[in-house]
């Protein structure tokens, strides 16, 4: 019927293409938050499948089976098993990667065992041919019962008859395989039907993940002694049961897949990704090779975001200058310029550097690239008490720390997934990158080595670099700390090397400029708006005996030169008057042993809120106090102390800079710190530990260089 909406629940192995395919179905129109209840990523996607029918696509996190054991697995097994309040798929888009099909079936025969409406979304049909995998898609569609299609969705092969198998299954016109898949009801007879005797809707294998994870549904408590006493009675095993079903499983898919699948000697000549993986895996030349990539990582954020970064600054100050000329003076145009414009550029300026940054990480996911970084560095985190699968959630964190905490649940040992969380902070994100990047074109010269080489891309990478140190020596010393004993197993799948996705790094690329915006501005923009209240009032007192004293002295003077001074100097004295300049000056004397000012006092405090916001504070407080038309780089070139010495100092910028690695400045990853953990003590542990060495460190750079 016309405008019929359908839910449907996209599941499949982790690197299966389900991403991929997620992006091709949804494009642009994608929401992200957490799942009721639990802090696991929620994406749902939106997309018209015919005329008369629109679906809402809810990706699901990936699993090998319907046997959960992490958090973000336990998410997607209440999905399947109709077990979440909130979540109510009508059918299921399964993914099945053709090139591991045998591993992949495991997970569809499940699914299809509990005779709900599904699809197959059959990828890596290219993979699969280029290692002489022939399969029988016919055949397997009626060995399974279910529609079969297989796609490409990086390059929309298959698209419109997925669509289509999709449309006709939400309208009943595929209906599920009358038989199961294995013989289900023969591995616990009476308990099965015991259980079936109280929910007769419920598959014969639905049936038996009640008897094996009914503690788990929201089910009454009734029907829980029920079940209970149902397992009692028949002395069920759910072990031993689930052992028995997997080998079943296996020797039936051996079954499916020597009827409808042709696979190579296995002696053939190594892939391309194998004879690859020989070169970026080497001991020796993997690691360089890895060294490599992060250097032109962060050379290129400087390479390419040059030129946009200096056309927003000077359209900016093209725009400043035509409101100082064409708006009267009053509150509400100070307000404006000084308040909104000055806000709105230190955010603005900063998306080609965050859209460049994420496009770089997307293309190193997308390649297959990131999963080595893991596999790399498996040796080295051992060492310090973590393990290869800690690499992701820190890399993660070079974006934000928030969700990179959030991806440490992959992680099953609970001592490497706390020591993980505590350390992942550490990693530069992407809220540091405006406060780098503006410090270093202050006291960094803009200087190339070999014409390609750059100083300032150089000095950024050093930064991040103590951030992945410092975190490594401090996992070090807490596992020594932390009691917990567990034995930890690292083993990851390494996904094929595949040319990227442009559409998918430019859709990337497109969102994460759209959260800083929108959401990392929203806060810039409020406390910009808020700090140009508190630096342009203060005590009435107080400001009203500094505009006595200067309306006298501006009276007196006749030269235009000498009143742009006073005036200036007037504008100085005010905002060392108002609630900012008070608040400032209190916790100066804290921090002027590490080269700081007031200014930047307040520039500390409201980081806070959102470490990104030290560029929009040092841009009100400079417009409030002078407000002319040069760029805030421009003046904070131009600040000066009391004593005439520069305030940015090659001292005092590399002081800043360590410190922004190093603090724990956002209220946000404690609050996620505190989520993850169950606890506030590890949030108040990272604030006191994090600050420390920031305060520490900072005070060695700036006496260093000073």
């Amino acid at each position: 019927m016309p405008g019929t909406n359908v839910h449907i629940a996209l599941v499949g192995n982790p690197n299966s293409g389900k991403t991929s395919l997620f992006n091709s179905l949804t494009g642009l129109n994608q929401k992200v938050g957490n799942f009721p209840g639990v802090t696991v990523d929620k994406k749902t996607g939106s997309c018209e499948l015919d005329e008369n029918t629109n679906a809402v696509i809810i990706d699901l996190p990936g699993t090998y089976s319907l046997y959960p054991r992490r958090a973000d697995e336990w998410v997607a097994y209440k999905v399947l098993m109709d077990a979440d309040k909130d979540i109510k798929p009508d059918m299921i888009l399964l993914v099945a990667d053709a090139s591991n099909l045998k591993r992949n079936l495991l997970f569809c025969s499940q699914i299809i065992d509990l005779k709900v409406p599904v699809v197959v979304a059959l990828t890596m049909m290219d993979l699969a041919r280029k290692k002489g995998i022939e399969i029988d898609v016919s055949g397997l569609e009626r060995e399974l019962g279910v529609p079969v299609i297989p796609v490409n969705p990086r390059k929309n092969k298959g698209m419109p008859q997925l669509k289509k198998a999709l449309a006709n299954t939400s309208k009943f016109q595929y209906v599920p395989a009358k038989w199961d898949f294995i013989p289900n009801q023969e591995l616990a007879p009476l308990a099965i039907e015991g259980v079936k005797s109280h929910y007769p809707k419920l598959s014969d294998y639905a049936a038996l993940h009640y008897l094996i994870n009914h503690e788990n549904f929201p089910l009454p408590d009734v029907m829980q002694e029920t079940i209970e006493q149902i397992e009692i009675d028949n002395k069920f095993n759910p072990t031993k049961t689930q052992a028995q079903e997997i080998m079943q499983r296996y020797t039936r898919i051996k079954q499916v897949m020597k009827q409808n699948v042709v696979e190579p000697d296995p002696l053939q000549r190594k892939l391309f990704t194998e004879q690859l993986d020989n070169i970026l895996l080497h001991r020796i030349w993997g690691y360089l090779i890895l060294l490599s990539v992060l250097f032109l990582l962060f050379q290129s954020i400087f390479w390419i975001a040059q030129y946009p970064m200096d056309g927003i600054d000077w359209s900016f100050s093209q725009l400043t200058a035509w409101m100082n000329s064409s708006l009267p003076k009053a509150w509400w145009s100070d307000l404006l310029i000084n308040g909104l414009m000055a806000g709105l550029n230190g955010i603005l300026v900063f998306v080609p550097q965050i859209m460049i940054l994420f496009g770089l990480i997307t293309l190193l996911e997308d390649t297959g690239y990131m999963a080595r970084i893991s596999f790399l560095s498996d040796r080295l985190m051992r060492k310090v008490g973590l393990n290869g699968k800690s690499v992701m959630p820190m890399i993660s964190g070079f974006a934000c720390a928030v969700p990179a905490i959030m991806s440490a649940r992959n992680i099953e040992n609970k001592k490497e997934r706390l020591l993980t969380i505590l350390v992942t902070p550490l990693m530069s994100c992407s809220a540091r990158l405006p406060v780098f990047t503006i410090l270093i074109s202050l006291v960094v010269p803009n200087t190339y080595y070999f014409s390609f080489l750059s100083l300032q891309g150089l000095v950024m990478m050093a930064l991040y670099l103590l951030g992945i140190v410092t975190a490594l020596i401090v996992s070090y010393v807490l596992k020594f700390v932390v009691k917990l004993k567990e034995k930890s197993f690292f083993i990851l799948e390494l996904p094929v090397y595949r040319a990227p996705r442009w559409k998918n790094v430019a859709v990337t690329m497109i969102e994460k400029a759209k959260i800083f915006v929108v959401d990392a501005g929203r806060v810039i923009l409020m406390i910009s708006l808020l700090l140009w209240f508190l630096s342009s009032y203060g005590p009435s007192s107080r400001m009203n005996a500094v505009e006595v004293k200067y309306a006298t002295v501006l009276e007196q003077t006749a030269s235009a030169q000498d009143k742009a001074t006073i005036t200036k100097q007037y504008n100085s004295e005010k905002l060392q008057n108002s609630y900012a300049g008070i608040l400032g000056k209190s916790i100066e004397p804290v921090i002027k042993p590490l080269g700081y000012d007031w200014k930047i006092g307040i520039a500390l405090i409201t980081s806070f809120a959102a470490r990104e916001v030290f560029v929009g504070t040092m841009a009100t407080i400079y417009s409030v106090e002078e407000s002319d038309n040069s760029t805030l780089r421009q003046k904070m070139q131009a600040a000066v102390k009391e004593d005439g010495t520069k305030v940015y100092s090659l001292a005092t910028a590399l002081s800043l800079m360590v410190f922004y690695v190093l603090a724990m400045q956002c209220m946000s990853t404690l609050a996620v710190v505190k989520r993850e953990t169950g606890s506030w003590k590890w949030p108040a542990v990272q604030l006191l530990y994090m600050t420390g060495l920031a305060y520490l460190l900072s005070f060695v750079v700036y006496h260093l260089f000073n």
